[in-house]
């Protein structure tokens, strides 16, 4: 059992930046892609950024030059930075662990909401 805590969620302006954190029970980064999903009220769940356990990212097409993912092997914590943000960004932000084989498996955190104001 993977447990996931995000955190550094919180209202900043537009224009503004957060970095959220989440920290993983264990050292999963070589066996689990690691992301970063959100949900904003009334919309779908949406993968906002991606790291494989080989280190390739991939960002959504709203967020490219603006967030980046990355990870701290030794801390088992994969970060987003969130630059320029936008009131479209705001929504809860979950991080996500997805291991393809040999069986599927997935974990979610439980989410932080950030909030961008006009």
């Amino acid at each position: 059992q993977v447990q996931l805590v995000e955190s550094g969620g919180g209202l900043v302006q537009a224009g503004g930046s957060l970095r959220l954190s989440c920290a993983a029970s264990g050292n999963i980064f070589s066996r689990y892609a690691m992301g970063w999903y959100r949900q904003a009220p009334g919309k779908q769940r949406e993968l906002v950024a991606v790291i494989t356990s080989g280190g390739t990212t991939n960002y959504a097409d709203s967020v490219k030059g603006r967030f980046t993912i990355s990870r701290d092997s030794a801390k088992n914590t994969v970060y987003l930075q969130m630059n320029s943000l936008k009131p479209e960004d705001t929504a809860v932000y979950y991080c996500n662990a997805d291991k393809k084989s040999p069986v599927r498996v997935i974990y979610w955190g439980q989410g932080t909401q950030v909030t961008v104001s006009s």
